[in-house]
C-alpha cells in the first residue's frame, strides 16, 4: 500500500500534501465528510470520533475508536478509516443509526455522528456479549439525555453474518510499517514525535503549535512490543493504554486501579504510555504509579540504547534526561509485584478529569494488617514540579507494623512531601491534606 494513501470508507484517498499539524479531522472534512465534528478541539466531547482498523488482541484486526481531532492526518497514511458515512445511508441506516433514530438518541445531532462511531467500535468487539457503556464514555451530549443514548447501546444485538465491517475483523490489520530506523533519524533531525498525539494535537488546536516536521512512531514494531518474563514486564512505548490494558488482564494491580480513571476511553485509545512519559507532566496519572512499581524506561537512539530508572527520569517541570535525539522505546515493571497496592486520585470530577493530587503506594507487607512493611514504594503527583517518590515516607514505613499508629505517622510525614502550590485546581493546603489522607484510606480498605 502507498505510504501516502490511506483507505477511507471503503475507498483509497490520497493524503496529499498535509501539514504536519493538520487534524484528521480537518482533513476529512475537506475529503467532503462532514459527519464528524469539532466541539473541544482537546478530546473531551467525542464528537469528533472515527474508527481505525488497528491490530487485535481478540481477533486478527479490531475497529478501534479515536478522537480525529487530535491525530495528525499523515499519520493515517496506510491505514483504514471508517467515519459515520461509512456505516449506513439514509435508505439503509447501520444497526447503531437505526437504534439511535428509533429510541430518540439524536435531537440536534451534533454529537450524533461521533457516539455512532464510538458505539459501532464496540458494537464489532470480538468476542462481546453486552455493550461496554464506557465505550461511549468519552462522548457527551448537551441535548438529547443519556437515557436514549444509553437505551440505543443496550439494544443492540450481534453483527449479521453478512456484515462486512465484522468480517473484516477476522482479516490482517493494516501492516505496520514503521522502521525505528528512520524514525530515530528524523528525531535526530528535530521532528516531533507523534503517537496518539493526545498531548501535541490539544497544543496545536487550542494553543496554536505548528510542528514543521513530525514522525509517528505508533506503527514501529520495535515500539510496540509487550512480553512478561519471570522478572519484569516489557511494555511498548508505542502502546495505547488501551492496548496495555487488555494485554496485562489484571496482572498489573496497581495500573488496573489507573486506567478507569485516566481520561476517557477515546482518550485512551490513543494515549501511549510513551508519550505519557515523555511529555513529564507533573500532574499525570500514570508517573506516580509507575514509580511505585519501581518502573525503568529504556531510550533509544541511534547511539544505541540505556536503561534509565523512573526515579532518575525527571529532571524538572517537563524536563527529562532525554537526550537530543532520543526517545522512549519502552518501559519495564519488575516482578515480582508488591502484594498491597493502591491508586488514590483527587480531581473536581469523579472521572475525565485531571489530577489535583495523585498517590500510588505499593507495600510488600509480612502478614497483612498488622504485619512488618518490608518493603514500600509511593509515588505522587501534582505536588512538585515533577512526579516524585516520597522518599521519606517509605522510610517512615519500612520496617514497621502496618497498623493505625504507624499510618498516622507515616501519614503526617506524607502531608509535607513535595512542594505543593496554589493554583485553579486546588490550593497548596489542600494537596498536603489529601496526600496524608491516602494512607489512612489504604489501611481502611485492608481492615
Amino acid at each position: 500500500m502507498h505510504r501516502r494513501k490511506v483507505i477511507v470508507n471503503g475507498q483509497s484517498r490520497a493524503l496529499a500534501a498535509c501539514a504536519p499539524y493538520t487534524s484528521a479531522l480537518d482533513w476529512l472534512r475537506e475529503q467532503g465528510l462532514t459527519g464528524a465534528k469539532e466541539g473541544c478541539a482537546e478530546g473531551e466531547c467525542g464528537a469528533c470520533s472515527v474508527m481505525l482498523a488497528r491490530p487485535g488482541i481478540d481477533a486478527p484486526t479490531e475497529w478501534t475508536a479515536i478522537n480525529s481531532c487530535l491525530v495528525p492526518a499523515s499519520s493515517l497514511s496506510g491505514q483504514e478509516v471508517v467515519t459515520a458515512e461509512g456505516l449506513g445511508t439514509p435508505s439503509a441506516l447501520h444497526p447503531v443509526q437505526r437504534e439511535m433514530a428509533v429510541r430518540g438518541g439524536s435531537q440536534c445531532g451534533y454529537c450524533t455522528p461521533g457516539f455512532v462511531c464510538s458505539m459501532a467500535a464496540e458494537y464489532y468487539r470480538p468476542g462481546r456479549a453486552d455493550f461496554d457503556l464506557e465505550a461511549i464514555g468519552g462522548n457527551l451530549c448537551r441535548c438529547t439525555g443519556y437515557r436514549p443514548i444509553k437505551d440505543a447501546a443496550l439494544a443492540l444485538e450481534q453483527p449479521a453474518a453478512d456484515d462486512v465491517l465484522a468480517g473484516r475483523t477476522q482479516e490482517p490489520p493494516p501492516e505496520l510499517a514503521g522502521d525505528l530506523a528512520a524514525v530515530l533519524a528524523a528525531v535526530a533531525e528535530g521532528a516531533v514525535v507523534v503517537a496518539g498525539s493526545t498531548d501535541l494535537g490539544v497544543e496545536i488546536n487550542l494553543r496554536g503549535a505548528r510542528p514543521e516536521r513530525t514522525v509517528a512512531v505508533d506503527q514501529v514494531p520495535e515500539l510496540r512490543e509487550f512480553e512478561v518474563t519471570g522478572d519484569r514486564v516489557l511494555l511498548g512505548a508505542a502502546l495505547s493504554l488501551t492496548e496495555i490494558e487488555r494485554r496485562l488482564a489484571g496482572r498489573v494491580p496497581l495500573l488496573d486501579e489507573v486506567f478507569p480513571l485516566f481520561a476517557s476511553r477515546l482518550i485512551r485509545n490513543g494515549a501511549t504510555i510513551g508519550g505519557n512519559l515523555g511529555t513529564a507532566s507533573p500532574i499525570g496519572d500514570l508517573p506516580p504509579a509507575l514509580l511505585a512499581l519501581d518502573a525503568t524506561v529504556v531510550l533509544v537512539s541511534r547511539a544505541g540504547e540505556r536503561e534509565v530508572p523512573l526515579s532518575d527520569y525527571f529532571t524538572g517541570y517537563r524536563e527529562t534526561v532525554l537526550r537530543p535525539g532520543e526517545l522512549i522505546k519502552s518501559v519495564h515493571l519488575p516482578l515480582p509485584l508488591a502484594g498491597t497496592v493502591a491508586f488514590h486520585k483527587i480531581s473536581k470530577r469523579r472521572l475525565d478529569d485531571i489530577s489535583s493530587v495523585a498517590v500510588a503506594v505499593a507495600l510488600d507487607i509480612d502478614g497483612g494488617v498488622g504485619g512488618v512493611v518490608r518493603r514500600a514504594r509511593v509515588g505522587l503527583g501534582g505536588v512538585a514540579a515533577t512526579p516524585i517518590r516520597a522518599l521519606a515516607t517509605e522510610a517512615a514505613l519500612v520496617d514497621q507494623r502496618w497498623n493505625d499508629e504507624t499510618v498516622a505517622r507515616a501519614a503526617e510525614v506524607l502531608a509535607g512531601e513535595g512542594t505543593p502550590m496554589d493554583d485553579h485546581r486546588a490550593s497548596a493546603a489542600y494537596r498536603s491534606a489529601m496526600l496524608g489522607t491516602s494512607l489512612r484510606r489504604l489501611l481502611g480498605r485492608a481492615q
